[in-house]
């Protein structure tokens, strides 16, 4: 797979204080580029693919972000501004009196060809939703549909609320090919431009970019209800992550809660109250951007979210591009069948009682342990794996299961599952209560977590939850506590998943995590 990259970084080191273009233009590793961050009284310092590096000794001060101002267009309502006809973005830090005290200068490029490895999909006519970290490749991949669907004579509507997608200016970046571009004014008004584009334009297809709030999701429903084709992106990195976020979730079908029978609660081992999807998905595929060159396809959402919210695998499709450039598609069970194949070892054995004991061997982060939760709460479970960063897959077939989870009033009654479980030799692992706080130390104590103690996790990942929602609640920036790498990497995980920007500073064994928004 050829593919062409135009950054036009020439332009956005014009509009940089003189000495740091000059720096920059030292390091020639343009190509590793991401960011350059001008925080007023702080080192100016520039984030490249695989390091964050300091660019000059001074401090930055305000005539430097003067100069970078008067240089730029107008900031819109969201802090954002770019450079005409250019695909760059900075973004402005305000203090309390509305005066500019940083600048975040985000490289934008085009990069032709990166959609060859979906290019099927998206001329499939179906409507597509992208989730993947900040950075990861999503406004590219956008930029790159709209351009390939207009170039086959589709009548493509881009809605364009920061100018990411087209860029700056008034006449559209010729990355997007003939597909039209409109500007929204302010970036509340974005489902009405949506809706606006559908009704005055009569679009085969609209390209949208960060799908945020409910009524851009309900406006997003609509215009997949009038057989216009929708590809968008919206905030989160998975499916399940997507599922969680109760604005959101409707683009999915959205989940229902329903109560189960006794019977069936303790054969699902739930509680009687679960969740179920509640409405067909506003989109038919959903692909998770892992980075620029490896993708998992869900080509039907409705039976995905299903399988999620039942606890059954999902069979995702995995998208890559090997060594040579190939596109290489590994479909459903034969992803699964392969990730399988290069993690597991043979069965594991040994009886397991109590929350702590462990006799297992750690199972290897490249394959999930197969789970057979009874009486357990399985969307704790579920969210316990993912604050500790662990595969695990819940398993209605007792079989399949590498152990077997409950709860001790259970197991005092030895109901069928648990001694069909003992009898077969599965490891039965008794938890004291149904929390998520028991489960996160079962989980480490299995996977062999290189951490002092099961506790020490999760008082760091707690720390960083309380730093997300100061964050949120409209604090700059909150530095943690100074851990080591294994902890620093769930953190950075957990505040991606937040739609936040996080980062290392400091030396080892001093390095901590700074949280703040993009």
């Amino acid at each position: 797979m050829q593919q062409k990259i135009t950054d036009d970084l020439d332009a956005l080191l014009a509009v940089l204080p003189p000495q740091v273009a000059d720096r920059l233009k030292e390091l020639n590793e343009a190509d590793k580029l991401i960011e350059i961050v001008l925080d007023l009284g702080r080192k100016p310092e520039a984030r490249f693919t695989d390091k964050d590096l300091d660019l000059l000794e001074r401090e930055i001060t305000r005539e430097d972000i003067a100069y970078v101002v008067e240089r730029i267009g107008d900031f819109s309502e969201d802090n954002r501004a770019g450079i005409a006809r250019t695909l760059h973005r900075i973004s402005a830090i305000r203090n309390r009196k509305g005066d500019i005290v940083g600048l975040t200068c985000r490289v934008g490029r085009a990069v032709y060809g990166t959609v060859d490895i979906v290019k099927d999909i998206i001329t499939s006519g179906k409507s597509i939703l992208l989730l993947g970290r900040p950075g990861v490749g999503k406004t590219t991949l956008l930029r790159e549909a709209a351009r390939v669907l207009a170039d086959q004579k589709k009548r493509v509507i881009i809605v364009d609320t920061s100018n990411e997608i087209g860029g700056d200016g008034d006449i559209p970046h010729p990355a997007i090919g003939r597909a039209r571009r409109m500007q929204v004014p302010t970036p509340s008004l974005q489902h009405e431009v949506m809706i606006e584009a559908v009704e005055n334009h009569m679009p085969e297809v609209i390209i949208i970019d960060e799908i945020g709030r409910a009524l851009e999701a309900e406006a997003a429903r609509t215009i997949a209800e009038r057989g216009v084709q929708l590809i968008g992106t919206a905030h989160g990195r998975t499916l399940d992550n997507l599922l969680l976020n109760p604005t959101l979730s409707d683009l999915v079908g959205g989940v229902e809660s329903v109560t189960l029978s006794d019977e069936e609660a303790r054969r699902r081992g739930t509680q009687k109250a679960v969740l179920e999807r509640r409405a067909p998905p506003t989109f038919d595929v959903l692909i998770e951007i892992a980075d620029r060159q490896h993708l998992i396809v869900h080509h039907d959402v409705a039976q995905a979210v299903d399988a999620l919210l039942r606890g059954r695998p999902l069979h995702a499709e995995r998208r890559y591009i090997n060594e040579k450039g190939d596109v290489v598609i590994e479909r459903g069970e034969q992803a699964l069948a392969e990730k399988q194949r290069r993690g597991r070892n043979g069965e594991r054995e040994g009886l397991m009682r109590g929350a702590l004991a462990s006799t297992m061997t750690a199972p290897s982060f490249n394959q999930p342990l197969r789970i057979y939760a009874y009486g357990v709460g399985q969307n704790r479970l579920r969210s316990a794996a993912r604050a500790l960063g662990v595969p695990i897959e819940l398993t209605n077939d007792l079989r399949r299961a590498d152990a077997l989870f409950t709860l001790k009033s259970y197991y005092r009654k030895r109901p069928q599952p648990i001694a069909e479980a003992e009898e077969r030799g599965i490891p039965v692992y008794v938890l004291r209560s149904n929390t998520v706080r028991q489960m996160e130390m079962l989980l480490a104590d299995i996977f062999a977590l290189k951490v002092s103690n099961a506790d020490s996790m999760s008082l760091a990942l707690e720390e960083t939850r309380q730093a997300i929602e100061k964050v949120l609640a409209g604090a700059p920036v909150v530095e943690l506590s100074p851990q080591p790498p294994e902890i620093r990497r769930q953190q950075h995980r957990i505040a991606r998943e937040a739609n936040l920007v996080s980062h290392s500073y400091g030396r080892e064994p001093n390095r901590r995590v700074r949280v703040y928004r993009e």
